[in-house]
């Protein structure tokens, strides 16, 4: 199966680096690192996580971000890389 990340969850990663970056030199690139390394774990774990808001959410290992999926196909696709700390409702409303 191939990953295929939206504009919005590329856009997510960015975010979250840049925040990571600005509390400590180099924690936004391990935390780009990290989260890259997860969603590159959803080929062989892919359909296995509990569906929240219509899609698959997969929690990272080492930050308190969610990574939203759908299997369509031969594809897996990545909707949104979340910070779990967000208020559920607005994780809501930005996935629908």
């Amino acid at each position: 199966m191939r990953i295929e990340s939206l504009d919005e969850a590329e856009a997510d990663l960015v975010e979250g680096c840049a925040f990571y970056e600005r509390q400590e030199r180099g924690l936004g690139g391990y935390f780009l690192d990290s989260l890259v390394a997860d969603i590159d774990s959803v080929r062989i774990y892919a359909g296995v996580h509990s569906v929240h808001f219509g899609y698959h959410r997969m929690l990272s290992k080492r930050f308190p971000f969610a990574v939203y999926y759908r299997v369509e196909a031969k594809v897996i696709r990545v909707y949104a890389v979340l910070d779990c700390r967000r208020n559920p409702a607005w994780t809501r409303d930005r996935l629908t």
